[in-house]
């Protein structure tokens, strides 16, 4: 079976780690088959707080993601390795 290695952008990596090593997906880490790796939103974030949200436009509740650091995020991911697909 192929190799096959996920690259996951999330604001919240410590939640979403957890689940990835349990079930299906720790067994296919666990063995070689699927290396998946967790990149932290905030790392790429803007100014002093690695801010990642902006306002909601049209007011109302909700988070708005900020394009630039998922645009930064990809980009540094896509100068390291080529990818297949990239899903958003």
């Amino acid at each position: 079976m192929p190799h096959i290695r996920i690259d996951l952008i999330t604001a919240v990596p410590d939640i979403v780690r957890e689940p990835l090593m349990a079930s299906i997906m720790g067994r296919a880490q666990e063995q070689g088959h699927a290396e998946i790796i967790v990149h932290n939103l905030h790392d790429y974030g803007i100014g002093k707080w690695h801010k990642i949200d902006d306002v909601p436009f049209g007011g109302g509740a909700g988070m708005i993601l900020q394009c630039e650091p998922v645009f930064a995020c990809v980009e540094k991911l896509q100068a390291e390795r080529v990818y297949d697909e990239v899903i958003f």
